[in-house]
């Protein structure tokens, strides 16, 4: 019996067809995959410090929960720290910011005036009242409001739930991804798990080291130029490095605004952003590449398109997710010499495919 061999055009069709199917998927089970995924990612974070504290006969269940608790204090603890900062800044721009506003919208409105001739109607400042009156106009219906919120809430119970579940079950999980591939060797298999795993692990710790550093740096440097609030502005920056991209301008964006308008010279909100730029270049040409490595060889163009993907699925979350996740995907496709295209489409360019090659010399 002869088995008809598939086209690769037909197999690209299929694999595009699955990938529609799975993004469709990941629109209509927004509530359930967003906090699995998350959930996922820190468990895989949270693996190697539940097998140390196995190895020393605790049980699973307690270590798990040990490990659960650890996640806990931490995010309860930026939190805290985020809510604080900016409880803070909020009080203070409440006292000075509105004075700030009116004489940046009268130098504004004097400036064109003078120059172009045009009255843009803010001679007197920023109608404070009026632009909150505005504001206020478009609140949604109580009803709304109140599902949105029990949908956040549901969603943050879920979170230690599936967390505790996964490390109790992770072995469980192992076994049934080598009874579905029973095809392949079991220690092959293994491998690829626990080398996506450390993948995981290598960019969420990577990451985060790197988003202490640029706070810390951040922070210093706003320090030095003497902008207000520089521990707020410094490390809500260091945390929104985190999406690539977006995350750095709009890190920069803020402490550029609030420079602009509380300080009497342009100097610093130039400086603000030549800073700025500089902890950018630095990041992106030293530390990413020395503390994260090559664990997460994405081409800019690959990352850029799934931040845009990421960010149209999900919102902010699917733009911090979308990266460790085409990263899994790299990995999985280096698997089969059929999708291993699409593993080279997702990484850095090869630039020894292009170069010409030497003609051999006839003896």
């Amino acid at each position: 019996m002869t088995i008809a061999k598939v086209p690769s055009y037909m197999k690209a069709v299929y694999i595009s067809l699955l990938i529609i199917i799975i993004i469709f998927f990941m629109i209509m089970a927004k509530a359930i995959l967003v906090p699995l995924l998350v959930s996922g990612y820190i468990a895989m974070l949270m693996t190697s410090f539940c097998n140390r504290l196995e190895q020393w006969k605790i049980p699973r269940s307690l270590s798990a929960f040990i490990a659960l608790l650890i996640i806990i204090l931490l995010t309860l603890g930026l939190i805290y720290f985020i809510v604080t900062q900016l409880q803070t800044f909020t009080n203070d721009v409440e006292m000075n910011m509105e004075e700030s506003l009116n004489k940046f919208a009268i130098k504004i409105n004097t400036s064109i005036e003078q120059f172009i001739g045009l009255d843009i109607g803010m001679g007197n400042g920023f109608e404070i009242k009026k632009i909150m009156a505005l504001i206020q106009s478009g609140n949604t219906n109580i009803s709304e409001m109140l599902f949105t919120t029990i949908g956040t809430l549901s969603n943050i119970i879920l979170l230690p739930v599936f967390i505790f579940f996964l490390l109790i079950y992770r072995d469980h999980l192992a076994v049934f991804v080598t009874k579905v591939f029973e095809k392949q060797r079991n220690k092959v298999l293994i491998e690829h798990m626990v080398s996506i795993r450390r993948i995981v692990h290598a960019y969420i710790i990577g990451a985060g080291k790197v988003m202490i550093i640029l706070g810390i740096v951040n922070t210093a440097v706003l320090f030095a130029l003497g902008i207000k609030h520089a521990i707020f502005f410094g490390m809500i920056a260091g945390l929104l490095n985190i999406i690539p991209y977006v995350g750095p301008f709009v890190g920069a964006l803020m402490p550029f605004t609030f420079a602009l308008l509380t300080k009497d010279s342009l100097f610093y909100p130039l400086a603000v952003v030549v800073a700025f730029t500089l902890i950018q270049f630095m990041e992106s040409s030293f530390l990413t590449p020395k503390i994260t490595g090559a664990n997460v060889n994405l081409n800019a163009f690959v990352t850029f398109l799934g931040l845009l993907i990421g960010g149209a699925i999900w919102g902010v979350v699917g733009m911090i997710l979308i990266i460790p996740t085409i990263a899994i995907l790299k990995k999985l496709f280096e698997l089969s010499p059929d999708t291993e295209p699409y593993a080279y489409l997702f990484g850095e360019e090869d630039t020894h495919w292009f170069k010409p090659r030497r003609p051999r010399i006839k003896t």
